[in-house]
């Protein structure tokens, strides 16, 4: 389990070192309503990827299956952000996403030999 928390811990603080430096570069090529949507997306997404990560340490001890639970806060910041004018839908949901770059960057970097050194 030691390597698995390593590994949680790593992506976590890969996933916000990604939210630093794009919330900058939106921000600096677009405007500030811009970044703070996409900084919105991107939080929900960090709390997404913490969820993930918790609903895999129980998965064997106490349940057999992931939950589905995670999903609603995907579906509810959907919700929100097509209601409220001031929220965008695309920089949110690309914000969201920030945590796949992260996990791809790792897998690119495991399984790559010149990387994994």
């Amino acid at each position: 389990m030691e390597e698995f928390y390593q590994l949680a811990q790593e992506l976590l603080f890969i996933t916000l070192a990604l939210i630093g430096i794009s919330f900058g570069c939106v921000w600096f090529f677009y405007s500030a309503n811009i970044a703070l949507n996409y900084l919105i997306g991107a939080c929900a997404g960090l709390l997404y990827l913490r969820m993930l990560v918790k609903d895999v340490e129980r998965l064997g001890s106490e349940k057999k299956q992931l939950s589905k639970a995670r999903f609603a806060l995907l579906i509810v910041l959907s919700i929100l952000a097509s209601r409220l004018e001031q929220l965008e839908i695309l920089p949110i949901f690309l914000g969201f996403l920030t945590y796949k770059i992260t996990i791809m960057l790792y897998v690119i970097r495991t399984s790559l030999p010149s990387f994994s050194r």
